[in-house]
C-alpha cells in the first residue's frame, strides 16, 4: 500500500507540474459540454421557406400566413413562378417550397377539395423527414380550420377527446435527452486518452526503464497510473453535473449516489482501456491513434446521435461490449427516470466484467523484468 501512495504522490505531481495537461483535464471538456449541447441537437428550428402562390387568394394568403407565423419556418422569398424557387433550392437559399396552385380557393369552394406541392431538399435524410412533418402538421391543421369553419361545425363538442402526456421529458426539451449522454462522452474521452498516453509518455522521457528495475509489481504500477485519473475523471463528472443542473436544468430524478457508484465501475473500463493501449504502443502518437480509432466506434454505436434500435442486428450484437451504451443508458435511467439500481443492474454487471478484463489485460500486457 505504501507503494502505492508514492506512486500516486508521483503521479499527482507530474499532472499538475504539467502545464498543457491542466487546461485539457480541466478546462476542454466544460467548454466542450457547454457547446456540443447547443450544438449536438437534431431539432430544425429555422427552415428556409419559399412560397410558391399561383393563386393570390385570402385563402392561399391565410395559409401561407400560418406559415410564417410558425417559429420553425421562416419565409426566404414568394413569387408566383416555380422555376425561381428551385433555383433557391439549387443554390441552397431555401428548404423547402410550398406551391399553392390557381384556382385553389375556387376548387375548395366549387369541389370541397384542392391540392397543394411540398418540395423538400432531402439531401440529408433525417432533416428531411422532420421538415416534411413540421410543414405537414401546420397544413393538416388549416385543413382542420377550414372543416370546422365551413361546415358550420365551430361550436360543436368533440366526440373524442384527446391529451398528451410525455413521461420523463414532458416539455420534449432536447437538453434534457443530450446533455447526459454528452457528458458521458467527454469524461469517457478525457480519461481514456490520459490514460492512454501515461505509460507511452515515460517510455519516451526514458523514465519507464528505472521504474522497471524497481521492487514495483506491475499491478502496483497499474494501479498508480489508473487512480489519479479515475479520481480526476469522478471531479469532472460532479463538475459536469453541476453545470447541467444550473446552466440547461436538467433534472435528476434518481440518486446521485448510485450515478458516482456506476461511474466509479465504468471509469474503471475507459481507464483499463486506455491502460491496456498504452501496453500496446511504443509512442504516444500511437496511442492516440488507437484510442481515437475505439473511441470513435463506440461513439458513434453508443445511441447517443441515433437510437440503437435501428441499427442492424450485428450492430447491437457488437454493442454488448460498448461500455459507452451502456453507461448512457444507466445515466438517463437514473437522471430521467428516478431508476434504482434494480433497473440498471444489466448494465452495472456488464461494466464490471468488461472492467476486470481489461485490467487483468492491461496488468498482464504490462512488461516488467522483475
Amino acid at each position: 500500500m505504501r507503494t502505492i501512495l508514492f506512486i500516486l504522490q508521483k503521479e499527482f505531481i507530474q499532472v499538475f507540474r504539467n502545464k498543457t495537461m491542466l487546461p485539457i483535464i480541466f478546462i476542454v471538456p466544460i467548454f466542450q459540454l457547454l457547446v456540443l449541447s447547443f450544438t449536438a441537437t437534431f431539432e430544425i428550428k429555422n427552415i428556409n421557406l419559399f412560397i410558391v402562390d399561383q393563386d393570390l387568394s385570402p385563402t392561399s394568403r391565410e395559409l401561407a400566413a400560418k406559415f410564417g407565423g410558425s417559429p420553425f419556418f421562416t419565409i426566404v422569398g414568394s413569387s408566383g413562378i416555380f422555376d425561381e424557387a428551385e433555383d433557391a433550392v439549387i443554390n441552397n437559399e431555401t428548404d423547402q417550397i410550398l406551391q399553392i396552385p390557381a384556382d385553389f380557393d375556387k376548387d375548395l369552394e366549387t369541389d370541397k377539395k384542392a391540392s397543394l406541392q411540398l418540395t423538400t431538399n432531402a439531401i440529408n435524410g433525417s432533416a428531411a423527414s422532420l421538415m416534411n412533418a413540421y410543414a405537414l402538421s401546420i397544413i393538416n391543421e388549416y385543413n382542420t380550420g377550414i372543416i370546422v369553419e365551413r361546415l358550420g361545425l365551430r361550436n360543436t363538442p368533440e366526440p373524442i377527446k384527446i391529451s398528451r402526456a410525455f413521461w420523463y421529458n414532458p416539455e420534449l426539451n432536447y437538453f434534457t435527452y443530450m446533455v447526459p449522454g454528452i457528458l458521458v462522452l467527454l469524461v469517457t474521452v478525457i480519461s481514456a486518452f490520459l490514460s492512454a498516453m501515461n505509460i507511452v509518455r515515460e517510455k519516451e522521457i526514458g523514465t519507464i526503464e528505472q521504474i522497471n528495475v524497481t521492487p514495483i509489481r506491475k499491478y502496483q504500477f497499474i494501479l498508480g497510473k489508473l487512480i489519479p485519473f479515475w479520481f480526476i475523471a469522478l471531479f469532472e463528472l460532479a463538475f459536469g453535473l453541476l453545470l447541467a443542473k444550473l446552466v440547461f436544468n436538467i433534472p435528476m430524478l434518481g440518486s446521485l449516489g448510485l450515478v458516482f457508484f456506476v461511474a466509479g465501475v465504468y471509469l474503471l473500463v475507459a481507464l483499463g482501456l486506455g491502460l491496456l493501449i498504452s501496453t500496446l504502443s511504443n509512442t504516444q502518437q500511437q496511442s492516440m491513434f488507437l484510442t481515437f480509432f475505439f473511441m470513435i466506434i463506440f461513439i458513434l454505436m453508443s445511441g447517443l446521435f441515433t437510437p440503437v434500435q435501428s441499427m442492424p442486428e450485428w450492430a447491437q450484437w457488437m454493442n454488448q461490449v460498448n461500455p459507452i451504451a451502456y453507461f448512457i443508458d444507466v445515466m438517463r435511467m437514473i437522471l430521467l427516470k428516478g431508476s434504482v439500481f434494480s433497473d440498471i443492474s444489466q448494465q452495472f454487471y456488464s461494466l464490471l466484467v468488461l472492467a476486470l478484463i481489461l485490467n487483468v489485460l492491461a496488468v498482464w500486457r504490462y512488461r516488467k523484468v522483475v
